[in-house]
């Protein structure tokens, strides 16, 4: 196997690149990272390593981006992967050729088209980089300045203001107490089935879903409504692959990527892989077991099954996850469930599954984070052994 990377950019790293700027780069290509700001992981680093490499630095466990960022450099210069890295190379696009596959990319420096031609593709463009915004009635009337967390930079826009912040995951949690912090007043909105327990600061105060808006106001499903200067987007992103043409036969339905053989392989062209499409998950470790999920099959080691096969075992796994109530949207939701999927894998193509421990602190770090979002942070882990793993603070 001869591998080829192609990066738009000319930095490692991906998301955890740190940029001032917002909207288009030098090439007129969409600003990839969402990276705000003294960000601090909301996982701990012992959970974001690889399997063969950890994240060494710091004794404290959630630990600055710029961490993250170096921890990633590093990989790179060890495998030196580098030597594989073509960077400035825009991937415009990909289409089935017979056996092969047609990559046509834009060398950016030297603004020239190239077209070659791969026996295999992973794509790992991962799925924080393309907003989605929600479908709110009277959102495009309204005269106030509206922004989605994509472009958040720093809290000083914010100053006092009287902000609406929509959405109440990792990002929402988050920047609403940042924010919370220089405006003059914040409601979050969310259709968490219960008040969130963390205690925010006192000008902050929790709404319902928003149900439409007007030119001045917003009204929300419990009957009340509210006037602010900004309304700020914390409502994730979009699973985009403009790359991609049609032919590859892989589409996109309110965030389902599909079909795909456990959540990893084009089930329409077994020569394609998606990696790191699952979240809520061990990122690193889930993305090194996937890709030697593939390479199992790749190098012939083993056979996958029949396109019929495949099918068959994804839509009975996705028809159980449905009527456990998952939405559309959450197709590829992991959360406290990510064991048994990682250990699927593993079974499936006979590989070393991820240590168990990855799944306990994860888990464990995820409640933490809803319970309490202001001290959280403060936890110290060590990982005992392949199963246990201690507080020590």
């Amino acid at each position: 196997m001869s591998p080829t990377i192609y990066e738009q950019t000319d930095e490692i790293g991906g998301t955890w690149v740190y940029t001032d700027r917002t909207g288009t780069d030098d090439y007129g290509l969409d600003i990839h990272s969402s990276m705000y700001q003294g960000l601090r992981t909301n996982l701990p680093k012992e959970v974001m390593g690889y399997p063969d490499y950890q994240i060494q630095a710091s004794d404290i466990s959630y630990v600055p981006s710029e961490i993250v960022r170096n921890f990633l450099e590093q990989f790179t210069h060890k495998y030196q992967l580098k030597d594989c890295i073509k960077f400035l190379h825009y991937v415009v696009n990909i289409i089935p050729k017979r056996d092969k596959w047609q990559v046509i990319v834009n060398d950016l420096k030297k603004q020239r088209i190239k077209f070659e031609l791969y026996d295999y593709v992973m794509v790992c463009n991962g799925h924080y980089h393309t907003p989605l915004y929600p479908t709110i009635k009277g959102a495009n009337t309204y005269k106030g300045y509206q922004l989605h967390s994509h472009d958040y930079k720093n809290s000083y826009r914010f100053k006092d203001e009287t902000v609406l912040i929509i959405g109440a995951g990792p990002s929402g949690m988050d920047l609403c107490h940042e924010i919370s912090k220089v405006a003059k007043r914040v409601t979050l909105s969310h259709h968490l089935p219960e008040t969130l327990k963390t205690l925010f600061r006192f000008n902050v105060d929790q709404k319902p879903d928003v149900k439409y808006m007007d030119e001045r106001r917003v009204y929300f499903m419990d009957g009340s409504k509210d006037e602010y200067s900004i309304i700020f987007y914390c409502t994730g992103y979009k699973y985009a692959f403009p790359f991609l043409s049609t032919d590859c036969g892989i589409h996109v339905d309110d965030n389902y990527v599909q079909p795909l053989y456990k959540h990893c392989i084009n089930i329409n062209y077994p020569s394609m892989a998606f990696i790191g499409i699952p979240y809520y998950v061990c990122a690193a470790q889930m993305c090194d077991l996937q890709a030697r999920f593939c390479m199992k099959f790749w190098t012939g080691q083993k056979t996958l099954p029949s396109k019929h096969e495949m099918l068959t075992d994804t839509n009975q796994q996705m028809n159980e996850r449905f009527a456990r109530g998952y939405k559309k949207r959450q197709a590829h939701m992991m959360g406290e469930e990510q064991g048994f999927y990682y250990t699927d894998l593993a079974e499936t193509a006979d590989i070393e599954d991820i240590k168990p421990v990855m799944t306990l602190l994860h888990n464990e770090s995820s409640r933490r984070f809803m319970d309490d979002l202001l001290h959280f942070r403060d936890d110290i882990f060590r990982i005992v052994d392949d199963k246990h793993f201690i507080k020590i603070n």
